[in-house]
């Protein structure tokens, strides 16, 4: 029987150790995906009562819903909207803690405490030490996240604005797309980064949670510029649908006759808007990871 080449029994011990270090890891967040996909699984069943205007009960009481008979003021809408913005907003804001985890317990504290150079000298090169550190993670981060975007599309039904939210809601964009995966993966690369410059877990957890949140304050400021606007004028008063993103409005009255002229993004442009962005982040993750890679092969000895 052939033996297995170093390079993939070198692999595979560092999958297993990685596994075992970051155990805790590994666990609360295969328990986060399953409870967020069980969530969205649930709201994507209350999505027909809710936009019927059907009340959120059960005849009998069953899986946590209470009598019919009982309730009166909670309504399946309440729920529904409720549970998709909370799930909405821990798909936007996922990028800060995987950056804190990323470059504080991942990486960071290896170099830190000299585990990692351990390995090192152990047949395991540096360069394939960090590829397996961010490959896996990258790799389940990409599946989970993505698997949640699906759900949350599917939970949504129609995207009533009434009950989902407006597709430009900053929360509703991102966790809608392929901009969240390309987020999480964004902040998985500047983790990386931040633990080779600072080479401290501390250090290197806030500095890459704080350049994250620089980065998504960044591209929800600018995302109107991400893609041409329409411009819409007309004489009289102009009203622009409900699913425009609006970026500015001009009203003047030139020798007494009214004009309003508009600026926005109309629903078409969620597609172009979600490309671009999800473009620039993966632009952020590669560049933050080659820097990663660079500046371990400066630092070896």
């Amino acid at each position: 029987m052939t033996a297995p080449a170093p390079g993939f029994a070198d692999t595979g011990g560092l999958l297993r150790a990685l596994a075992r270090t970051q155990r805790t890891a590994l666990v609360l967040t295969l328990v986060a995906l399953s409870a967020a996909a069980a969530a969205l699984l649930r709201l994507h069943a209350l999505g027909g009562p809710a936009r019927a205007g059907h009340g959120a009960c059960a005849t009998p009481p069953a899986h946590g819903l209470p009598s019919c008979a009982a309730v009166e003021a909670i309504t399946a809408d309440e729920i529904y909207a409720n549970g998709l913005a909370v799930l909405a907003s821990l798909l936007t804001w996922s990028m800060i803690p995987v950056a804190a985890w990323a470059g504080g317990a991942l990486v960071g504290r290896e170099l830190e405490d000299g585990t990692a150079r351990l390995a090192w000298t152990q047949s395991v090169t540096p360069v394939r030490w960090l590829a397996v550190k961010l490959a896996a993670p990258a790799a389940l981060l990409t599946a989970g996240t993505g698997g949640l975007v699906l759900l949350n599309v599917r939970a949504r039904g129609d995207g009533d604005p009434d009950l989902t939210g407006d597709w430009y809601h900053p929360e509703v964009f991102v966790s809608t797309g392929p901009v969240a995966v390309a987020q999480v993966l964004a902040g998985l690369g500047l983790g990386a980064l931040a633990a080779l410059v600072w080479r401290r877990a501390l250090p290197a957890a806030g500095a890459a949670a704080g350049v994250s949140l620089l980065l998504h304050a960044l591209l929800e400021r600018h995302r109107e510029d991400l893609w041409p606007t329409v411009t819409r004028g007309t004489v009289g008063s102009l009203e622009l649908p409900r699913s425009a993103f609006q970026v500015s409005w001009y009203e003047q009255t030139p020798h007494g006759v009214p004009f309003s002229r508009a600026t926005f993004h109309p629903e078409s442009h969620f597609r172009p808007l979600q490309y671009v962005e999800t473009g620039v982040l993966l632009a952020v993750a590669a560049t933050a990871t080659a820097a990663a890679f660079l500046l371990l092969a400066r630092r070896l000895p």
